[in-house]
């Protein structure tokens, strides 16, 4: 906090008030839809026909709504049945006649009705909260915020309640475009990183890069795209789209933003997509190939005990497959913690990264003057974290792969 208040105070030096208000001024950001687990199937096309303009819609929507029933493979219903479960349409192109109804529609079905209907919704893995910085560059220009774009606009009308991926998505709005540029993604401070991920609740950061060629004005598109994530712009993978031309823009640009998550829920189940542990500045922590590594030189150089000590090695064991075989596995917890005011959610949160075995620590939901909830990567069981968090004085009650710490 205090690098980013230090930095904002040169720039208002360096450049004066008047200017740099002028820069965070202007229409720009865009709110993203907010993340719900309901099911959402798009691009669906519907071509319809009425005595009136309206009635050539409704019928469009409920064609749609019959046929995204049908891609989800669900049971056969009445229209009546099937409409009761639809809780939005989404227009994605529309063309609207006297008599006639032509359009590109997504349906949304809320999952608490119609998920006992489809099964296949057991707990699976979610990642840590991923701050998205969406970097695109287009006529020679690299853009994040600065301005409204097409790739920025893609980002924030993901429907991403589905995803294996928590999202945090910023709308780009005030401050969000000095803070968050091109530059940002070249950084490899991890104070620095650290102060930006605070900013916005988030745990690391992914970057879907979007690269677009332009053939001729108005003519075929080329897009070029690349996954990468961390603070140090850790590349994952690449893919190509096309467009005839610029109508057929958003399309491609939606259709990358789901090769996109994709990727990177290919990569959590990896195990890749993971928040580094060098982001946590109150305790840092070595990379465990390190770790090891500097185990087996240690037990090098100390002089072999007596056989017949009860300490004694077993034959054909070395000292660094004792070092990774005592190595924990990194799991992530969910931790309840009492937040009356802002200052309890930054102490609670500086307790528990400062505890031994934590690597990670960020909270995914606050209530001031109630209770605030934090996931904790731990090296470790919950019984050990549980009894970590005892030994640095919180009072700790376990639940299902959960936590509750109180003073």
């Amino acid at each position: 906090m205090l690098a980013l208040g230090v930095a904002f105070a040169a720039a208002l030096a360096l450049v004066g008030p008047a200017r740099l208000l002028a820069q965070i001024e202007g229409d720009r950001g865009i709110a993203p839809v907010a993340s719900t687990g309901d099911i959402e199937i798009g691009g669906i096309t519907v071509e319809t026909t009425g005595k009136t303009a309206d009635e050539a819609r409704v019928a469009g929507w409920k064609e749609a709504q019959k046929k995204g029933w049908a891609l989800l493979k669900g049971p056969a219903m009445g229209d009546g049945q099937i409409e009761s479960m639809v809780s939005a349409v989404v227009i994605e192109n529309e063309q609207l006649g006297p008599h006639r109804y032509i359009a590109t529609l997504g349906v949304i079905f809320d999952r608490t009705r119609a998920g006992q209907y489809l099964g296949g919704n057991g707990e699976r893995a979610h990642s840590a909260p991923m701050l998205v910085l969406p970097l695109l560059y287009s006529g020679g220009t690299a853009q994040l915020y600065e301005v409204r774009g097409d790739w920025q606009r893609a980002w924030a009308e993901f429907r991403a309640g589905a995803s294996a991926i928590d999202y945090v998505r910023p709308s780009g709005s005030g401050g969000d475009s000095l803070l968050l540029t091109e530059g940002q993604v070249t950084r490899r401070s991890r104070s620095w990183w650290r102060n930006v991920l605070d900013q916005f609740n988030a745990a690391d950061v992914i970057m879907p890069i979007a690269r677009l060629e332009r053939q001729w004005p108005g003519g075929p598109i080329r897009g070029t795209f690349t996954a990468r994530y961390g603070p140090d712009d850790t590349y994952l993978d690449s893919f190509t789209l096309s467009a005839n031309d610029e109508t057929g823009l958003r399309p491609m640009l939606n259709a990358a933003i789901l090769r996109f998550d994709q990727i990177y829920s290919g990569a959590l189940t990896a195990g890749l997509l993971r928040p580094d542990p060098t982001l946590n500045n109150d305790r840092p922590v070595l990379d465990p190939a390190l770790v090891a590594l500097i185990a087996a030189g240690q037990a090098d150089a100390v002089p072999a005990p007596a056989a017949s000590t009860s300490a004694a090695v077993s034959p054909g064991a070395s000292p660094s497959a004792s070092a990774t075989a005592s190595a924990a596995a990194v799991s992530s917890f969910t931790v309840q913690f009492a937040s009356p005011d802002a200052a309890a959610v930054d102490a609670a949160l500086a307790s528990v990264r400062g505890t031994g075995g934590v690597q990670g620590a960020s909270t995914s939901s606050i209530a001031i003057g109630g209770t605030s909830v934090m996931r904790v990567s731990f090296a470790g069981d919950i019984d050990a974290l549980r009894a970590a968090l005892q030994a640095r004085g919180w009072q700790v009650s376990a639940g299902a792969n959960a936590l509750s710490i109180r003073r």
